[in-house]
């Protein structure tokens, strides 16, 4: 036997492995809406997102008098408060709302927060500020900056995604999260969402179209998605666990076949 015979062979058997190794995936399992035809779906309107204790709120004041309104925006650094958005860590600048529902804010001391919408607590600021007499005409914008949900398990990059603009679909969180791996479950993606205290659990599945249309398409603050493994990747692990023993006997059995090879020709 020559040594330049056996290069074919273990080709032969390291692609033989690989085949063996790879596990058959039912393709209507991993695309997303198998039974989507054209035609228009009734959507669900994103919710608006109400405030909630331990929310962090960015304020900004604006008026025809900007000296004044100087006053009501000093930076308000949380030192304590960062975000952690797929890897990077943010400070977190704002107002935080406190046990009790309430923010303090400069000069007219503590608002009630908790429970509002961001527009409604604008509106109560602003007036206010009008009935104190301490601005005229006021704008005031807010913004929720810790708004976010997390996704994990078969994903391609699991972790906290910030929401700036305080609306996200499920689609949307998906593909921030790169997407599901061709392990990810796609007919039972786990979505959790915390109402008045209470854990609600919903299972989605991806290859319908019925949650284009549910109420559980928009997510809300905190949400938290879970792809779960299916079966093909836990027999491709065991097939892994199986054949690996037997793909290093046959590796070191070439090995061996090859230095008995080179010792016989010299």
């Amino acid at each position: 036997m020559r040594i330049h015979d056996l290069g074919p062979n273990i080709s032969s058997v390291i692609v033989s492995l690989s085949i063996m190794l790879s596990s058959c995936v039912d393709m209507r399992k991993t695309t997303y809406f198998n039974d989507l035809r054209d035609g228009e779906i009734t959507s669900v309107p994103p919710a608006i997102p109400l405030i909630h204790k331990n929310d962090i709120l960015s304020i900004s004041v604006s008026s025809l008098n900007p000296e004044a309104s100087s006053v009501f925006n000093a930076p308000n650094l949380l030192p304590t408060a960062s975000s952690t958005v797929l890897g990077a860590t943010s400070q977190l600048v704002g107002y935080l709302v406190n046990e009790k529902g309430d923010i303090l804010f400069p000069v007219i001391g503590t608002v009630h927060a908790e429970g509002l919408s961001t527009r409604q607590l604008s509106d109560n600021i602003a007036k206010i500020l009008s009935d104190k007499k301490l601005l005229v005409d006021p704008i005031v914008s807010i913004r929720i900056t810790n708004f976010k949900v997390t996704v994990l398990g078969e994903v391609g990059h699991p972790g906290v995604i910030s929401v700036p603009s305080e609306q996200i679909n499920i689609l949307e969180a998906l593909g921030f999260a790169g997407d599901l791996t061709i392990y990810g479950r796609r007919d039972n993606v786990l979505l959790i969402r915390e109402k008045g205290g209470k854990k609600i659990v919903q299972h989605i599945d991806l290859n319908a179209t019925d949650i284009l249309s549910s109420q559980f398409y928009n997510l809300e603050p905190n949400d938290v998605i879970y792809v779960q493994p299916n079966k093909d990747k836990a027999r491709s692990v065991n097939n892994t666990r199986q054949l690996l023993p037997v793909a290093f006997a046959a590796l070191s059995f070439l090995v061996v076949v090859a230095s008995l090879a080179v010792n016989k020709q010299l």
